[in-house]
C-alpha cells in the first residue's frame, strides 16, 4: 500500500461508519413503538415532535436512509477496490480480495452491530437522531422522489410510491416477535392473525349450511312467527316463498312482535318481513364483513354458483373468526370434540378436516377436496352417509350417528383409532367403540357451537 492508498482507506472506514449509523438509525425507527413516542411526548423530550412525525410516516424516511447507506457501501467497496488493484495488479485476485474484505466488515459493523445496538435501545436512538433523519430527509427530497417516479415506470402496480412495503409474512413474524418477548398476550397474537386470514376466507367457510337454517313460509302469520322465533331463540329469519331456495325476506322479531301489538297477529308474515340481502358463496369473509357493515345489515342469504339457496351468514359468524366463539345466555356450550378416550372421539360432523389430522396426529386423504369431518365420511363411502355407516381411512375407523329424533341427520362422527389386532372389526358398524353406548349421542347437533341467526329446520315451523 502505498502513501497515497491511506487516503483511500480512511475515506472507506469512515463511509462504512457512516453506513453503520445509517443502518442503527433505520433498525430503530423500524421497531421504535408509538407508545414510546407518545410517552416522550409527555414528557417533553427534546425532538420527540420531530420522533412523532416520523413515525407517522416512517416510509419516506427509511428509503433515504437506505439510499444512503447503500451509496456509502457502495462508494467503500470501489475504494477498496481500487487500494487492491495498486496493492496486487488489476486481476482477479485484487477484486475477490476486495469483495472479501468489505463483505466481512460490512457484515459485522453494519449488519449486525450496528442493526442489534438500533433494535435493543430503538427508542432512545430513535429521539436523539430525529433531527439529523428529518434534516437529511428534507436534503434528500427532489433525489429520492426521482428514485420513485423511476421505480413506479419499472414495476407494475405500486412500485415504490410508498418507500418499502412490510409483507404480510413479515408482520406476521413480528407479531410473533411481540408474543415472544411479552409485548402481546397469546390470544392477542391469535386475534391478530385471525385478522389476516379473514381476508383468505370465504363466506361458504363460516357460514350456517341451509341444512342447519330455521326459516318459515310466507303463508304463516304473524303469531305463527313469534312462535317460532321464540321457540328457537333466534331474533331473525329467512321467510320463503314456494321452497328453500325461494328466500323472499327476512323476518325480524322486533317487527312481528310491533305488528302483532297493532293487531295484526292474523295477517301472514310477509306483510312485516324485511328484503333479503344475497351474497355469492365465493365473498371474501372480509369483503362480506365490510359491506354488511356499510348497509347496516346483520343476515344475509348465501347462494351456490347455481342460485340456490347455501345458506346464512350474520355479522356475529363473520366476528367469531376473529375474536372465537360467542355465546350468550341462550347458549349451550358444547365443545365441537369430546374425547372419549386415547384412541376415540366423537366430534361433529362440520369439524373441519384439517382439525381432525391434527387431534390424531394423521394424514387425511381428500383434505383439499372436503371441507369437514362430514364430508370426508360421505367420500370415502362414495354415498350419504346413514346413521351407523363406518369407513376406514389413515389409520382412522369413522362412524356416523345422529342426534336424538333425526333418524337420518349425520351430526357427529365417532373417530376411532385403528390398531393392529382391530383390523378384523374394520368396516363393521355393528363393532364400534365398547364405550358408544356410555356417552351422551347428539349433543354435538349444534357442530362447531357457531351461533347465527338460523339453525337445522324445524318439523313445522307454525
Amino acid at each position: 500500500m502505498t502513501a497515497s492508498d491511506i487516503p483511500l482507506l480512511l475515506l472507506a472506514i469512515l463511509l462504512l461508519a457512516i453506513a453503520a449509523v445509517l443502518a442503527g438509525i433505520d433498525s430503530a425507527i423500524a421497531r421504535v413503538s408509538r407508545v414510546s413516542v407518545e410517552e416522550y411526548l409527555r414528557e417533553g423530550r427534546p425532538r420527540a415532535d420531530k420522533l412523532a412525525r416520523i413515525v407517522r410516516d416512517p416510509a419516506p424516511y427509511i428509503a433515504v436512509l437506505l439510499l444512503d447507506r447503500k451509496i456509502c457501501e457502495i462508494g467503500a467497496a470501489s475504494l477498496v477496490t481500487v487500494i487492491m488493484v495498486h496493492a496486487f495488479g488489476a486481476g482477479f485476485a485484487a477484486i475477490a480480495l476486495a469483495v472479501l474484505a468489505v463483505t466481512i466488515v460490512n457484515y459485522v459493523l453494519v449488519g449486525v452491530a450496528a442493526r442489534t445496538l438500533g433494535r435493543q435501545h430503538a427508542a432512545t436512538i430513535a429521539r436523539r437522531t430525529a433531527g439529523f433523519t428529518t434534516k437529511l430527509t428534507s436534503l434528500s427530497g427532489p433525489v429520492r422522489r426521482s428514485l420513485i417516479l423511476l421505480g413506479n415506470a419499472l414495476t407494475p402496480g405500486k412500485g415504490y410510491r410508498d418507500g418499502p412495503f412490510a409483507t404480510e409474512a413479515e408482520l406476521r413474524d413480528l407479531v410473533d416477535l411481540a408474543e415472544e418477548r411479552d409485548v402481546i398476550e397469546r390470544r392477542e397474537r391469535d386475534m391478530i392473525a385471525s385478522v389476516f386470514e379473514l381476508g383468505h376466507t370465504l363466506v361458504r367457510e363460516v357460514m350456517v349450511p341451509r341444512t342447519e337454517m330455521v326459516w318459515i313460509e310466507c303463508s304463516k302469520t304473524v303469531l305463527q312467527a313469534v312462535t317460532l322465533l321464540l321457540r328457537s331463540g333466534f331474533s331473525r329469519i329467512p321467510v320463503i316463498g314456494e321452497n328453500i331456495d325461494d328466500i323472499v325476506g327476512v323476518a325480524f322479531l322486533k317487527d312481528l312482535v310491533a305488528r302483532e301489538h297493532e293487531g295484526w297477529a292474523d295477517r301472514p308474515v310477509e306483510v312485516a318481513m324485511r328484503p333479503p340481502l344475497f351474497v355469492p358463496d365465493s365473498k371474501p369473509a372480509d369483503e362480506l364483513l365490510r359491506e354488511m357493515q356499510a348497509r347496516r345489515v346483520h343476515l344475509v342469504v348465501v347462494i351456490d354458483e347455481y342460485g340456490g339457496t347455501a345458506g346464512l351468514a350474520t355479522i356475529e359468524d363473520l366476528l367469531e373468526e376473529i375474536v372465537g366463539e360467542i355465546t350468550d345466555e341462550y347458549d349451550t356450550e358444547i365443545p365441537p370434540i369430546e374425547r372419549i378416550d386415547s384412541d376415540t372421539a366423537r366430534v361433529t360432523a362440520r369439524l373441519s378436516v384439517r382439525d381432525l389430522a391434527e387431534l390424531f396426529h394423521v394424514d387425511l386423504p381428500n383434505e383439499d377436496e372436503v371441507e369437514t369431518v362430514g364430508g370426508l365420511l360421505q367420500s370415502a363411502l362414495g354415498r350419504v352417509p346413514i346413521p351407523g355407516a363406518t369407513a376406514a381411512l389413515a389409520g382412522l375407523e369413522l362412524t356416523a350417528e345422529s342426534a336424538a329424533g333425526r333418524r337420518n341427520r349425520i351430526d357427529t362422527v365417532l373417530v376411532r383409532r385403528i390398531h393392529a389386532d382391530a383390523h378384523s372389526h374394520k368396516g363393521d358398524p355393528q363393532k364400534g367403540d365398547p364405550q358408544k353406548g356410555d356417552t351422551h349421542k347428539g349433543d354435538s347437533r349444534k357442530a362447531d357451537s357457531r351461533k347465527a341467526d338460523s339453525r337445522a329446520p324445524a318439523p313445522d315451523a307454525a
